[in-house]
């Protein structure tokens, strides 16, 4: 690896030691066996370098979601059982990678003062969105962008809202069969 990877992988580190408003550069020198002039070189900024690491992090996070729902599929599960062993993945994921989750909630406050970040956050969003309506429902998103952007809200709405839970409390967040239970009867009522 270069330094440029280096700083990144040192950078991702960090986020999950420390978080995104309390790493320094200095953490990511320390993390990443470069030094403090790597980071202007390469990524032009303290800012430029987090934010690549925050969307690498949580990029990682949302591909290890979806190869939950692909794992489900290859174990032959449907219905309900695919669902919820989608969920649990993501609970337990959530509690796993708590750190760099938290972290976005620190980049969540930046978005109204960097453009970089609010461009990050939309995109990442947007791709989420198109992501899980083509793992959970099989949805071209180039071929259906307007239909794969309906439910893939739904269901980034749903993880949005379950990893504040599992954030805030994991003990009280609901289960997957919570959330099964719960869009029956929101179904049943439609």
């Amino acid at each position: 690896m270069g330094h440029r990877e280096d700083l990144l992988e040192g950078a991702v580190r960090c986020l999950y030691e420390k978080g995104y408003a309390r790493t320094t550069a200095r953490d990511i020198v320390e993390a990443s066996g470069t030094n403090l002039g790597s980071i202007g070189y390469h990524y032009g900024g303290m800012v430029n370098l987090l934010n690549a690491a925050l969307e690498r992090a949580v990029e990682n996070w949302g591909l290890e979601l979806a190869e939950a729902v692909l794992n489900a599929d290859a174990a032959g599960l449907t219905g309900a059982a695919r669902f919820e062993a989608y969920w649990q993945r993501m609970i337990d994921t959530t509690i796993a990678h708590r750190p760099v989750l938290m972290a976005t909630f620190d980049a969540f406050l930046q978005m109204d003062h960097s453009p970089d970040v609010r461009n990050m956050l939309v995109n990442g969003m947007r791709d989420a969105r198109r992501l899980w309506a083509q793992v959970f429902h099989g949805i071209d998103p180039e071929a259906e962008p307007g239909r794969a952007d309906q439910i893939g809200s739904l269901y980034q709405a749903l993880v949005s809202g379950v990893l504040v839970q599992v954030l805030i409390d994991a003990d009280d967040a609901p289960t997957p069969q919570d959330l099964t239970a719960a869009l029956r009867a929101i179904a049943a009522s439609l």
